[in-house]
């Protein structure tokens, strides 16, 4: 059994389902929006605040000795910009493919529904430059 949807089912659909598939889309919107911008504004470090720099939690996770612990920082070091690197591109990729889609859903969303997408929209990307500032603010 198969996804494919002869005509006759595609004639069918009641302007209830298009409701549902619109309600179906936002929450999309909304949850790929919100994935988003919690990826955006997570502090170096990770989910967890960022508490504990790499070393250390390499240290307390391997209770590593002074001398491991010289030997292991320069390699940490020497990945973190690579590494930043990596997450600031999948970043962008991903703010790419989300505005792409809710430029493609937003059409299929009344005035209402539209407005609260937008509402939603601006305040992650405030939620976003409020954390870059304080990223930013505390590298100096």
């Amino acid at each position: 059994m198969g996804f494919a949807v002869n005509s006759r089912q595609r004639r069918n659909h009641t302007p209830q389902t298009y409701k549902n598939m619109k309600q179906t889309l936002t929450v999309i919107a909304a949850v790929a929006l919100g994935a988003f911008s919690f990826a955006q504004a997570q502090p170096p470090g990770g989910p967890h605040g960022g508490h504990m720099n790499p070393l250390e939690e390499m240290s307390s996770s391997l209770n590593l000795t002074d001398a491991q612990k010289a030997k292991v920082q320069p390699i940490i070091d020497q990945a973190k910009p690579q590494l930043q690197a990596i997450h600031q591109e999948a970043m962008t990729k991903a703010k790419a493919v989300i505005d792409a889609s809710v430029t493609q859903i937003r059409p299929l969303l009344t005035p209402e529904q539209q407005t609260k997408l937008d509402a939603i929209t601006k305040a992650h990307e405030d939620l976003h430059n409020a954390m870059k500032e304080l990223h930013e603010a505390k590298g100096k």
